[in-house]
């Protein structure tokens, strides 16, 4: 068997590669949805192991990285700590099979690059995680902006704080995340920003970050809590971002898109503080519409998705280089903050 050769007449043999919470969610997404079939998996966590196997009792379990490449799965779906993404990716992708990486896809635009190079080589599927791109809620706000609905968008607000932050070392070592809560969670706001809007290209026009109230003074000692950030786009548009760890906010999370229009606006938003429910509004003047709400079973979609188009065969796909034009925006707003 080639590695990475799927195909539509059977569901692609998969790694997971990191099975703690995120990894068994997106695993037992992709196994539900029968697009992709478990051969083996790897994760340094006994436990961990014992939970995923619960979901794939019939999947092998190797001690190390080289030993799940050398199964020769089609894909594999990395779930590791963020300074392990590029590395693994790349090896991945350089032995001919797809991927599926959380995000970030690596810590900088260099590392990032870098992956989609091997990517493009290789002509192989390469995805990653940017998991609300797959609500209903979003998906349809951006059809509805792509079709005019809301005339000329001239500006939007975008807002992730995390009341509770990271529980793992690592988040907080520069070296081995990449940035704090920008990397973490701003990350998304930049997706969704340019994605809703057909990647336009984005300018920083201001960044302040924080850490632990003060700003942040070098950042490759320590990582930001707290950001916010102003950026312009190509199309005229101005966009304020802000993200936040362990703000009180007074809620678990407060979780926002909202795009404001010439005719109207569109707001994504969290409902009473979950992660996971959201609803979709469209506003004119006083009166506004709810377009969306939960129940919406989202988290797994955009590995499924990834393993649907495995299954029927997909090599390398330009839209992986959005994911360099996220990572681009990180940067500036890392290496211009003030």
């Amino acid at each position: 068997m080639i590695p990475g050769a799927a195909s539509a007449a059977r569901a692609p043999r998969l790694g997971f590669l990191g099975v703690g919470w995120i990894g068994r969610n997106r695993m037992e997404a992709v196994l539900s949805s029968g697009l992709g079939l478990s051969c083996v998996l790897c994760d340094p966590s006994s436990e961990m192991i014992a939970a995923a196997r619960e979901l794939a009792p019939a999947a092998d379990v190797v001690d190390s990285f080289e030993q799940l490449l050398a199964a020769e799965p089609d894909g594999i779906l990395i779930a590791t700590p963020s300074a392990l993404h590029a590395e693994q990716s790349m090896a991945a992708l350089n032995a001919g099979i797809a991927v599926f990486c959380q995000k970030p896809l690596g810590r900088n635009a260099g590392e990032v690059a870098a992956v989609l190079e091997a990517a493009r080589r290789r002509d192989r599927l390469l995805g990653a995680d940017f998991s609300y791109r797959h609500t209903r809620a979003t998906t349809l706000i951006r059809d509805l902006i792509r079709d005019g609905e809301i005339g000329r968008v001239y500006t939007a607000d975008l807002v992730f704080h995390n009341a509770h932050g990271p529980d793992k070392p690592w988040f907080y070592d520069p070296a081995l995340s990449g940035g704090g809560c920008v990397m973490d969670l701003g990350v998304h706001l930049v997706d969704l920003l340019l994605w809703m809007q057909d990647f336009p290209e984005a300018i920083l026009v201001a960044a302040d970050l924080f850490a632990a109230g003060q700003r942040l003074e070098n950042r490759h000692s320590q990582v930001e809590d707290y950001a916010v950030v102003t950026l312009g786009l190509d199309t005229g548009a101005v966009a304020r971002l802000a993200c936040s760890w362990r703000l009180h906010a007074g809620c678990d999370a407060v979780i926002s898109a909202t795009f404001h229009g010439t005719k109207g606006s569109l707001a994504f938003q969290n409902v009473a503080g979950s992660f996971y429910d959201f609803t979709a509004e469209l506003r004119r003047g006083t009166h506004c519409e709810v377009i969306a709400s939960p129940p919406d079973h989202w988290g797994g979609r955009a590995a499924v998705d990834w393993a649907g188009r495995l299954a029927a065969g997909h090599g390398f796909e330009p839209a992986a280089e959005q994911f360099l034009r996220v990572s681009q925006v990180l940067d500036s707003i890392y290496e211009n903050a003030l």
